[in-house]
């Protein structure tokens, strides 16, 4: 398993000063800012820096509207479009993917069109057809989508992780793998290892907060079981900081890194 954060959260005037910290922190990988990487400029300085770097990029969050459920078929699209980009940016820079969540609560939603069929089970129809080309395109470029169920507070399309878990198997694992995150995990899940272990064979990325959705260390989470569970199931992947800190980035993060790495076994 490898440690890996967000590059927002890193201190540092540069992309390379932020690499060089993440390296003195402790971690071994960087999740890219999709935001940056629209911008010619901000896409050439993390390839050159992640060159000459022993912090490797891990995967890309935002940079695009999460719309690819949106009743608008034109919305849709254009999140689809973009999201296609997004999967050229991780093939070109080495990542294993971008993350995509369907569609945020307080977006348009598609009608409840019950009894033929409920939003939830329109929705996962819509997910499954929009997500299949780019899930062949991702296996054709040797990266990822990375699928993100949310709380239901934030998006209740996908609230748990078994809701995605039954999209990438739908589409049979190839080019798209579940992305888990423990702070929507604990609010959804009532038992985080187990859930994992049922999830074990589409888990491709993690997103790490505590229960506080500050660091890990500072909350409640079963991060002794969570990685013991990581562990048990083999995953090799990274696992992302995306939170928000107790302190500053350069106490916060080496010190959250180093308690879960005692912890990793």
């Amino acid at each position: 398993m490898k440690l890996s954060c967000q590059e927002g959260l890193v201190p540092g005037s540069t992309f390379g000063e932020k690499l060089a910290n993440l390296h003195r922190y402790g971690f071994d990988a960087v999740e890219l800012d999709g935001g940056r990487l629209n911008d010619p400029a901000g896409m050439a300085e993390r390839k050159s820096e992640l060159l000459s770097s022993p912090v490797k990029p891990s995967s890309i969050c935002g940079g695009f509207s999460s719309e690819v459920v949106h009743p608008d078929r034109s919305r849709r699209q254009a999140c689809s479009d973009a999201f296609r980009k997004k999967l050229d940016q991780a093939a070109e820079v080495g990542a294993l993917g971008p993350i995509i969540v369907p569609i945020f609560n307080g977006n348009d939603r598609v009608p409840d069109l019950s009894p033929w069929k409920s939003r939830a089970e329109v929705e996962r129809d819509l997910l499954l057809a929009m997500l299949a080309p780019l899930a062949d395109h991702a296996a054709q470029n040797g990266v990822c989508v990375l699928l993100e169920p949310l709380n239901r507070y934030e998006s209740n399309s996908l609230p748990k992780q078994a809701d995605g878990a039954d999209v990438v198997r739908a589409l049979n694992g190839r080019g798209i793998r579940l992305m888990s995150d423990i702070f929507h995990m604990s609010i959804e899940e009532r038992n985080l290892p187990a859930t994992i272990r049922q999830c074990a064979d589409v888990i491709g990325h993690v997103h790490l907060a505590d229960t506080t959705r500050l660091e890990p260390g500072t909350g409640s989470a079963d991060y002794t079981g969570i990685l013991a569970a990581l562990r048990e199931i083999g995953f090799q992947g990274a696992m992302a900081f995306e939170c928000g800190l107790s302190e500053p980035a350069d106490s916060a993060l080496p010190k959250s890194a180093a308690w879960l790495r005692s912890r990793m076994g």
